[in-house]
């Protein structure tokens, strides 16, 4: 049988303790990856699970064996978690010395995507707790390149403005169909329909403008060779749709990509064709 991580099976026993209070004000999601690569440190980076238990909170941290072979991936792993950590621990320390109705939770695992000699992608799931009717939800994707010892960020991959308005309006028609898709199936009053696509679309094109801030989270769709073929953009829940919505992808093809990706990273993506 398949053994869950340590993190989701804690973030299970406590929502079985809570209690449904109002609904928090929305949030946005812990810090990113740095926007510029961190150099790699001196010496290796030791990643550990982490299980931390206290009567107003629980935290579970879950790594990916073999990245400290990454010390600068594994760097970036362990900036994003001690972010997170120092996130709840603010939210206990503003109880005051009280205990909450409901434990205060961190779950966050990390899982290897994809690991080439090229290309380490690396996700970032999870769930913040920190009173409300539901967590906080913690989206974020780690692209590595081993051979230039450097985190790839997309405001470093594509090098002009057309750039992103090509990926935009890529990311826009698919997200605008999936909408549609969605409210289609719901079979809702004709009214009511206009009105949940009018304000779904607004989400939409406001979280993903032509702008590198709004495509920070991306993760490569890799062919047998280990070429990237597309990247798959992903958007946490509020970005581009409400929290029922949850987190939402779309991929943008190579063929879109190529004419605007900067010269040095040129040869990560296959031509099209190919």
């Amino acid at each position: 049988m398949k053994r869950l991580p340590t993190c989701l099976l804690l973030l299970g026993l406590a929502a079985c303790q809570r209690e449904t209070p109002a609904p928090p004000a929305q949030q946005a999601p812990a810090s990113a990856p740095a926007e510029q690569a961190q150099a790699a440190p001196p010496g290796p980076v030791e990643l550990k699970d982490v299980i931390e238990r206290d009567p107003r909170y629980i935290i579970g941290i879950s790594y990916p064996q073999g990245m400290d072979k990454y010390p600068g991936l594994a760097s970036e792993l362990q900036r994003y978690a001690g972010a997170a950590r120092d996130d709840l621990m603010q939210a206990v320390d503003g109880l005051g010395g009280e205990k909450p109705t409901a434990p205060y939770d961190l779950s966050l695992a990390f899982n290897v995507l994809a690991e080439t000699p090229q290309v380490v992608s690396v996700s970032a799931a999870g769930s913040s707790y920190t009173g409300g009717a539901h967590g906080n939800p913690l989206v974020a994707r780690f692209v590595w390149l081993p051979q230039r010892n450097e985190l790839l960020q997309a405001g470093s991959l594509i090098a002009d403005k057309d750039g992103w308005r090509a990926i935009s309006d890529a990311v826009r028609e698919q997200l605008h169909a999936s909408l549609s898709q969605r409210i289609d199936a719901d079979e809702i009053e004709p009214a009511d329909r206009a009105r949940m696509l009018k304000s779904g679309l607004r989400m939409i094109d406001e979280g993903s403008g032509p702008d590198a801030v709004n495509f920070g989270q991306f993760e490569p769709v890799l062919d047998a060779a280990g070429r990237i073929t597309a990247l798959r953009f992903v958007f946490p829940p509020y970005q581009v749709g409400p929290y029922s919505d949850g987190v939402q992808t779309a991929e943008v093809p190579a063929s879109v990509l190529l004419p605007h990706v900067a010269e040095a990273y040129r040869g990560l993506l296959a031509a099209p064709g190919a």
